[in-house]
């Protein structure tokens, strides 16, 4: 059936021609030709412009998102391999593939889709109605590929159980693509061990974008007492452990977090140095503060404290908050690795939300490295929702 074509209002666009990947509903003029939400259409400019061509789904804010621009390009199984090696011929280059990010959804010029690698288990998250019909051709490209590299899959598991699959008016799936296994896969990165939990953690089950952050922190933590802030399974506090910190306290709000980074910890024979406790945050910097108590390292690694734009100003006061606290425990010349996973809290309002926070602690920063996620989530420019980690060490001085 031919295309239906998606035509822009004059002047809209403007995402999509800087390089991005998304055409939003507001910036549609007219949809002519037949086509059902989640088919392939062609994208035109007011003056019929070749765009690109991507897959539609009226119920969702972002109607279009782009598979390819070339005039012409068949979207078949040939380009789904394309797409496939070239990721992963990527990510051999630039990270350590034992377990990464294999697809990184717009970042891959495969929108909606992640998948991730965990020793030789996949997890894949679906979030789009259009690349969910693509989505078991993907799979089979992709393990023939690996298979084809000395990498055999063992298993895949689902975890399309987002919240933001309500927006594209799909219903939240989990579960098994084909064999089962024990959804809880050993991994081993930074030369620490992890148990992941594929089924029951969040997203995916671990958080690969730290991986070089949290090797980064290793060399200040040796001998020193070491404070991990929203531990999640322990990984900041386990690199801090191996690294040969002399104590570590891993702090998390959820009690599974906390069993499960205390595994991880016995893992490594590490449970006589790392320990854990399951307590909010917020609450627990105030106190710390009353006793007295002082640290040389303190990690803040906390969730989103924002997905949207409409709650930037309260994130910027969670920001300041916990770094105010985390600032006021750190000894003299200590060590501040604080970071925002928020793509709605840019560069620039978390620079100037912790210099906000070292100015009300009477601390001066200065700064040691600036980082982002890692090279497996790469940073397309011009899709700006691929840019998110933003990641500071710091070393933290009195005023003198």
């Amino acid at each position: 059936m031919e295309k239906a074509i998606v035509t822009l209002k004059k002047g809209e666009g403007r995402t999509l021609k800087a390089g991005g990947m998304w055409v939003f509903d507001n910036e549609i003029n007219t949809i002519e030709g037949e086509f059902t939400d989640g088919d392939l259409v062609h994208v035109h400019d007011f003056d019929g412009y070749y765009m690109g061509c991507g897959f539609i789904n009226r119920k969702s804010k972002i109607t279009v998102r782009i598979l390819s621009r070339v005039k012409g390009e068949e979207i078949n199984r040939d380009f789904i391999k394309m797409r496939v090696k070239a990721a992963w011929e990527y990510r051999k280059k630039v990270v350590d593939t034992s377990s990464c990010r294999l697809i990184f959804g717009e970042a891959d010029f495969l929108p909606g889709l992640v998948i991730d690698k965990f020793s030789d288990i996949l997890v894949v998250q679906s979030l789009a109605l259009g690349i969910d019909r693509l989505k078991s051709d993907i799979l089979e490209e992709l393990t023939a590929i690996l298979k084809a590299d000395g990498l055999e899959i063992r298993g895949i598991y689902e975890r399309s159980d987002a919240k933001v699959r309500d927006n594209e008016g799909m219903e939240r799936v989990k579960g098994f693509i084909g064999e089962t296994f024990d959804t809880k896969v050993e991994i081993v990165e930074n030369g620490v061990k992890y148990l992941v939990d594929v089924a029951e953690g969040q997203k995916t089950g671990f958080f690969l974008d730290q991986k070089y952050n949290r090797e980064a922190i290793k060399k200040l933590c040796v001998e020193a007492e070491v404070l991990d802030c929203f531990t999640h399974t322990g990984s900041f506090a386990l690199n801090a452990g191996i690294a040969g910190a002399a104590s570590v306290t891993g702090v998390d709000a959820s009690a599974l977090g906390v069993s499960q980074a205390e595994e991880n910890a016995a893992l490594n024979g590490l449970s006589d140095r790392v320990h854990f406790i399951c307590e909010d945050v917020f609450e627990l910097l105030p106190r710390l503060e009353q006793e007295g108590k002082k640290f040389d390292v303190v990690i803040l690694d906390p969730p989103a404290f924002t997905k949207s734009r409409n709650s930037v100003k309260n994130a910027i006061k969670g920001y300041r908050e916990i770094n105010l606290r985390a600032l006021k425990l750190i000894k003299d010349g200590g060590y501040l690795a604080t970071c925002s996973c928020s793509h709605f809290m840019t560069p620039e309002l978390f620079a100037e939300t912790i210099g906000q926070a070292a100015k009300s602690a009477r601390k001066r920063l200065r700064q040691v490295e600036y980082r982002t996620q890692a090279p497996d989530h790469p940073i397309l420019w011009a899709a700006d929702e691929s840019y998110y980690l933003k990641f500071y060490i710091f070393q933290v001085c009195e005023d003198k």
